[in-house]
């Protein structure tokens, strides 16, 4: 056949390799599904814990924890199982807000459930501090309502709910030892029928000291008559899934291991949802714990025998599965489009993307993204008075690791204001107990890019400045890649888009508290310095 020669193309070929691409669907750095009919693991190589998810009709919503990050609950949504999309937050605010107004590492919005009951989707998340809350909405990607205290209390953790054939509400529920005092005890308490209050003294239904401690993160459902409560137990990076299951929904109930790490290098395999497809299948997304990377997803084919779910692979047919690598797809009654969540952000819109969180409440005065503007604008708010480093800074605007390699590039240009450019500074971030960052700021003799780390940030400790160079002007490309096995960080930075130059030591990203590390932008000043100044970010790319 002959070529055709077509100037156009040859033109877009050569810009494509000059100028930025952005792609709001496919990931350029993960993608689980392979094209053929299977998927690899995991389908989110990203910090997605404590999943949970739903079928309605053709539709699937699945929610994880968020622990202080806000806007918290994400509501993501796929046809397939493997293909997901981010498409809103359940909750916008963290409640109370006065406690969250500032950075609460580690706490907030642990394990949710979500569940669809009378026409309503409803999300109960548990915040170990105040108690058990829930949000209902009716569309998911919609409006969610402000949370409603459905059980007050400390150590309160893990809720799932669930109707019966009669009607009669239950709530199914775990213990955080460090609030509550004691853990590795399942708990069913009865609620209203409108589910928004538990009504009674709750009955212990399981007591894992003995083989399964830190039994947590219950999930009910009802199948052939009986009531199961799938429960991870074992600690977060060590564990197992276990299942439970009884005729009387007080128990008691039979216990049996359903899947492990087995032989294989999948850490920890457990805590998630069991879904049921359009073609009868049965699916299990759960997570493992990948230290700076967070709680991947992972999705496991389940069989049933004599009543008990095998979840993964069982290549010795004891009953106990193991997580495979790869798989079929699951069978929906049709193939659908590749899909990931947005990483990339060319802040075109009036808001900056949903991958995008705070570290707290969202203050307005943060940030500004104005209608065909083309960026974002980071305004240098102050610190905290007390702040010596960016530990309890709220206004960090971060998104998950994606994948275990990739790039992060963003274009800044930086504005002092009045002149004034004391302690001013914005730039590029990766976030955990530990934390590194380039800056651009500005000092008597002009602009400059910085390298600076911080070891044990939680703790309290000082930021280190590694390396500082001077540049010609007010803007600067920053640049780090993020290298598997260890999340190991490098970090460059060019003048011109073109030519990067490396800056600094190298850096490998630690978590922060009960998540992954994460990576984003920053703009901010001292206290006590004249209000002013703010950075310009065109846009921010995440690419091999």
């Amino acid at each position: 056949m002959k070529k055709i020669f077509n100037p156009l193309l040859l033109c877009l070929t050569f810009l494509s390799h000059v100028l930025p691409v952005f792609s709001q669907d496919i990931s350029k750095v993960w993608v689980a599904d392979q094209g053929n009919g299977t998927y690899k693991n995991p389908i989110l190589y990203a910090d997605y814990s404590d999943p949970d998810a739903i079928r309605v009709g053709d539709d699937y919503y699945m929610t994880a924890s968020s622990f202080n990050c806000v806007p918290g609950l994400p509501i993501l949504h796929s046809k397939d199982l493997v293909n997901w999309k981010l498409i809103n937050h359940a909750l916008k605010k963290q409640e109370p807000e006065e406690a969250y107004n500032a950075p609460q590492h580690g706490k907030g919005v642990w394990a949710p459930s979500i569940i669809f009951h009378h026409g309503a989707y409803r999300i109960y998340y548990p915040d170990p501090d105040f108690g058990i809350f829930m949000v209902k909405a009716k569309d998911p990607a919609g409006e969610w309502s402000k949370p409603e205290l459905v059980m007050a209390g400390k150590g309160l953790i893990d809720p799932s709910a669930f109707w019966d054939d009669d009607g009669k509400a239950y709530l199914a529920l775990a213990w955080a030892g460090s609030r509550a005092g004691v853990n590795s005890l399942l708990t069913i308490y009865p609620m209203n029928s409108a589910g928004t209050q538990v009504t009674g003294k709750g009955k212990h239904v399981f007591d894992g000291h003995e083989h399964h401690h830190t039994v947590e993160g219950p999930k009910f459902y009802k199948r052939n008559g009986y009531y199961y409560l799938f429960a991870p137990a074992g600690g977060v990076a060590t564990g197992w899934q276990l299942v439970l299951r009884s005729k009387n929904i007080y128990g008691p109930y039979e216990e049996k291991v359903v899947m492990d790490q087995g032989k294989t290098a999948i850490n920890g395999p457990h805590q998630g949802a069991l879904v049921r497809t359009q073609k009868g299948e049965d699916w299990f997304l759960h997570f493992q714990d990948k230290f700076a990377y967070g709680r991947i997803l992972h999705l496991q084919p389940v069989k049933w025998v004599n009543n008990w779910p095998v979840i993964g692979s069982d290549p010795d047919g004891d009953g106990k599965g193991e997580p495979v690598l790869s798989f079929k797809k699951p069978d929906v009654g049709k193939v659908y489009p590749l899909v990931t969540p947005a990483e990339s952000d060319k802040f075109n819109g009036e808001e900056p993307g949903l991958q995008w969180q705070w570290h707290a409440n969202e203050k307005i005065q943060w940030s500004a993204q104005i209608r065909n503007s083309g960026y974002l604008r980071l305004f240098a708010y102050p610190t905290p008075k007390d702040a010596v480093n960016l530990w309890p800074v709220p206004n960090l605007l971060l998104q998950k690791l994606p994948a275990p390699d990739f790039t992060a590039t963003t274009k800044v240009k930086f504005s002092t204001e009045w002149d004034v450019w004391q302690s001013k500074k914005a730039g590029l971030l990766v976030m955990g107990n530990d934390y590194a960052y380039l800056s651009i700021s500005k000092d008597e003799k002009g602009y400059k890019v910085s390298q600076v780390l911080c070891k044990e940030a939680l703790n309290g400790s000082s930021e280190s400045l590694i390396e500082e160079k001077a540049i010609a002007g007010a803007e600067v490309y920053l640049r780090l890649q993020l290298a598997a096995p260890d999340a190991t960080c490098t970090f460059s930075y060019s003048e011109d888009g073109i030519s990067f130059k490396p800056i600094g030591i190298a850096f490998k990203a630690q978590p922060d508290k009960w998540i992954g590390a994460k990576v984003g932008l920053f703009c901010i000043s001292k206290p006590d310095v004249r209000t002013g100044g703010y950075a310009d970010f065109d846009w921010f790319r995440i690419d091999k």
